[in-house]
């Protein structure tokens, strides 16, 4: 590879000599060029000077800085290498930070470091090391490309990945574009939301290609040989309007589940997808452990009203108890009604004889008729 930028990178009163080259490329992406539709010759743009009206070749094509009275300022290479930056052939570490205080949105380009030269190798692999040891980033300054930039640098597969970041200034503030109102989420949607993230599995490198540019690929075969392009297939599903989120979820869970050969439908069934959007509950949530507790309370309740249940309905003693609340008084109600005081049980042997009498007396009259 082609280095794009030497210097040194300046570690305290270290000086490691270095070598920077492009970590990515784009050769792959898809280019067009432009041409005119009439005849389908190839449109050119030549670089022409407004004064004269004559076309400029490239090696008196020079640089110059627009001022505000819309004055052009010729700069020249040598105007720019003497300018009193220290970040021009040197980059200055100025704190180490963990990787997660950076914002990715701040991240710009991607390069790789190597050391340059035998002399560079010792303290070049000492930063590297110390880097990944402290599982933290650097943070520098350079200028590069004519213009001077922050810098990350991290430890990647055995050597120094240099990042150049984008000054918080540039990063433009999320807060227009984020939902104005109060959306309330449902614990069951966010739920089936986490179980789609799982079900989704790990990502596979291999399996990541651009389709577009094959598709592009495609459509000029077929037009080199003089036929049709493929009509392009619709992905299922795609540009409708959600109308039920729950089920759109539990759809998606399960066609995750099946191409991954795992079968089962999400949650242990679709009765939440019968549910109908109204009787829901709506509840911010809150604590998972809340949540927990809060199932598992209403589980015992429901299985203490079991058993009180059973205990009500079960032997004759229950039976007699509740007879004796329904035609007893306020007060004896309650004494029947508690643990086995001497009150309930001479009432109740008072009934049982009373009742015998009545019996007797209702015998006897039949026998006098």
């Amino acid at each position: 590879m082609r280095s794009v930028w030497n210097g040194s990178i300046s570690f305290g009163l270290v000086s490691i000599p270095v070598k920077t080259y492009s970590a990515t490329e784009r050769t792959a992406s898809v280019s067009f060029v432009r041409i005119h539709e009439k005849d389908g010759g190839r449109i050119h743009y030549r670089k022409v000077c407004e004064l004269d009206g004559e076309e400029v070749p490239n090696e008196e094509v020079g640089k110059g800085y627009q001022a505000a009275d819309d004055t052009i300022v010729p700069i020249t290479d040598e105007d720019l290498a003497k300018l009193p930056l220290p970040t021009t052939k040197t980059l200055t570490i100025l704190a180490f930070v963990g990787a997660d205080e950076i914002d990715p949105l701040q991240l710009d380009k991607s390069y790789f470091l190597g050391p340059n030269g035998v002399a560079a190798a010792k303290p070049y692999a000492l930063l590297r090391d110390a880097l990944e040891h402290q599982e933290k980033v650097a943070i520098g300054k350079v200028a590069m490309h004519g213009r001077e930039t922050l810098a990350m640098l991290r430890s990647h597969d055995g050597a120094i990945a240099m990042h150049t970041l984008l000054w918080p200034d540039q990063v433009r503030s999320a807060r227009t574009v984020a939902p104005s109102d109060k959306v309330e989420i449902r614990e069951n949607e966010l739920t089936l939301a986490e179980t789609l993230m799982d079900s989704l599995g790990e990502l596979d490198e291999s399996e990541l290609h651009d389709d577009y540019r094959e598709a592009v690929e495609e459509l000029v075969s077929a037009k080199l040989e003089g036929g049709e392009p493929t009509a392009p297939r619709a992905a299922p599903g795609a540009g409708g309007k959600v109308i039920d989120l729950m089920a759109a979820l539990e759809n998606s869970v399960r066609a995750a589940r099946e191409s991954r050969g795992e079968g089962g439908d999400p949650e242990g069934g679709g009765a939440g997808s019968e549910q109908d959007e109204e009787s829901a509950s709506v509840t911010p949530i809150g604590s998972r452990k809340t949540a927990k507790k809060t199932a598992a309370k209403a589980a015992s309740g429901s299985g203490a009203k079991k058993t009180a249940a059973a205990r009500k309905t079960s032997g004759p003693a229950a039976k007699k108890t509740a007879s004796g609340k329904a035609s007893g008084s306020g007060g004896s109600g309650k004494k029947t009604a508690g643990s086995g005081g001497s009150g309930g049980k001479k009432k109740t042997s008072t009934a049982k004889s009373a009742a015998k009498k009545s019996t007797a007396k209702r015998s006897g009259k039949k026998a006098s008729a």
